[in-house]
């Protein structure tokens, strides 16, 4: 990926949130977990991450080392594969039968609700 379709720092999954440990904020990114920035104000750190994240960026490419796209720029075909024991595949064939609706539409909305 060369410059020109570097991603947008901006664009990446951010959160900030109080760390009582560090007595700061700490700011993280879900595309780069390892990385991490403490700051006195969420703003700071909001900042600082974003900045690292683009000398980070700029570093891997230099490298030839594939830079992570943000989740938001990802393309997703709405489906994934799970494998769980029989017992567990038939109680929960058993519960969307009770609720009459398939399999796959009751384990999508379990799944909403706890998103």
């Amino acid at each position: 990926m060369g410059s020109d379709s570097r991603p947008n720092v901006s664009h990446y999954a951010y959160c900030v949130t109080w760390s009582a440990e560090d007595q700061e904020f700490v700011a993280t990114c879900a595309e780069f977990p390892s990385l991490s920035w403490l700051a006195p104000s969420q703003v700071d750190a909001f900042q600082g991450l974003q900045a690292l994240l683009a000398d980070v960026i700029a570093d891997m490419e230099e490298r030839g080392e594939e830079v992570p796209l943000p989740f938001a720029e990802r393309s997703y075909s709405g489906k994934f594969q799970v494998r769980m024991g029989e017992s567990q595949h038939r109680a929960l064939a058993k519960r969307a039968a009770q609720d009459g609706v398939s399999l796959n539409q009751y384990v999508v909305r379990k799944l909403a609700d706890i998103g």
